[in-house]
């Protein structure tokens, strides 16, 4: 293939990313690409993106291994996804460090123990949207997609409720690539000012969470492998956001295909597939995150076609666009199709950086995707699918409002 000669602009609203994507995919296994002025290679081939994600040769560590770290942190609006200090931007034995002390806040008994909590929570919101008076439509991501990651995850951090609505609006602007550096630092600040509330009020009255048990393994006494302060705060801050918007976007992504291929919730409901191919379905075929800021190369890594990632480059792993790669899943990739056999995706990622939270965000879309469809089993969209506005996001892959009839009148 010839050398690309020009990177290729990524739009930050995200209005088609399917045609995006699939120009990305024809450049080869890797292209060049600006991310709101900043240089980097987008990796499309599942093959080699999994290599990458599991390569000791290539970094998340930006203040490491990235030569242009510091100037791009002081004018990108993206300067948070690379700055933070957490397990999201760690790497080798610090990732290891940071990961061994937050993985029991994740065990498998908190999640479990958390199912009750769901159903609830789901029960709640299914009785507050049978109230929408017939014939208006309910935004389900307002009243169903959203509120339900958002309660669970407060619930699991110990976030106090007043707080919920405003922890949503300064994270969704985290997700927001239309905004400039400016208002980006601004938010960034409103956020680390709930995260600095929420640790300070834990500190002085513990509770059975996982905030509690981060500020203890923060305090603990020891030989220095314990979280330090910013690191608390950080590794906060990527526990509540990625346990909340990331789940938002797939019960809407879920709902939003089943109600336009009614084929679909037809397999479901006829024992063809059950709820958790669904969900598994709609991680390969609309992940929550489209592409996700960023890597580095340690070394000169060739391409295929000839190209060279070079010692330094930005890589950005871009999920949605592998998920979708007809290597992967055939002449249909883009098809979804709940009884596909082979339904691998990298949703969460791959390799050591696989998202802790996988299980609770499959937890609970599993649950409400069953809920709202055994309560509302005649729900239409209110508008073609083709109309859903995506939310204004190169990263974040959901809508803007997902507008359905849940009792639609019978012809």
């Amino acid at each position: 293939m010839a050398q690309q000669s020009i990177p290729i602009i990524l739009d930050p609203t995200g209005a088609d990313r399917h045609t995006e994507h699939q120009l990305l995919r024809a450049q080869g296994a890797a292209a060049r690409v600006d991310i709101l002025g900043v240089q980097a290679w987008s990796v499309t081939a599942p093959t080699l993106l999994k290599e990458l994600l599991t390569s000791s040769e290539v970094s998340k560590d930006g203040r490491r291994h990235w030569p242009a770290f510091d100037t791009v942190i002081q004018r990108w609006p993206l300067a948070l996804w690379v700055a933070v200090n957490n397990m999201f931007t760690a790497y080798g034995s610090d990732h290891r460090r940071l990961r061994r002390l937050v993985a029991p806040a994740m065990s498998a008994r908190r999640i479990a123990a958390l199912k009750t909590t769901i159903d609830d929570v789901v029960a709640r919101l299914l009785d507050d949207l049978e109230a929408t008076p017939p014939g208006k439509p309910a935004d389900l991501r307002e009243r169903l997609a959203a509120p339900l990651p958002l309660a669970v995850i407060s619930h699991l951090m110990g976030l106090p409720d007043r707080k919920r609505e405003g922890f949503r609006t300064v994270v969704d602007g985290v997700f927001d690539t239309t905004l400039t550096s400016e208002q980006s630092a601004a938010n960034t600040e409103r956020l680390y000012g709930i995260l600095d509330d929420l640790i300070a009020r834990k500190r002085a009255e513990p509770g059975d969470d996982m905030t509690s048990v981060l500020i203890a393994a923060r305090d603990a006494d020891g030989d220095g492998s314990a979280l330090r302060e910013h690191e608390l705060r950080d590794t906060l801050l990527l526990m509540i956001s990625a346990g909340y918007e990331t789940t938002v976007n797939v019960i809407d992504q879920a709902i939003t295909a089943l109600l336009t291929d009614p084929e679909q919730l037809d397999h479901v409901r006829s024992g063809r597939a059950d709820w958790n191919a669904v969900v598994e379905e709609t991680l390969r075929h609309e992940p929550a995150v489209k592409h996700l800021p960023l890597r580095y190369a340690l070394a000169d890594i060739p391409l295929p076609d000839g190209q060279i990632i070079a010692k330094g480059d930005a890589i950005l792993a871009s999920y949605a666009a592998a998920n979708r790669h007809p290597n992967w899943h055939g002449p249909d990739a883009d098809a979804f199709n709940v009884t596909r056999v082979t339904k691998d995706h990298l949703a969460f990622g791959h390799g050591v950086h696989f998202c802790l939270g996988a299980p609770l965000a499959r937890l609970e879309i599993a649950a409400v995707l069953q809920a709202f469809f055994d309560r509302f089993p005649k729900a239409q969209l209110a508008v073609p699918a083709t109309e859903l506005e995506p939310v204004a996001s190169l990263i974040s892959n959901g809508h803007r409002t997902l507008p359905v009839h849940l009792h639609p009148a019978t012809a």
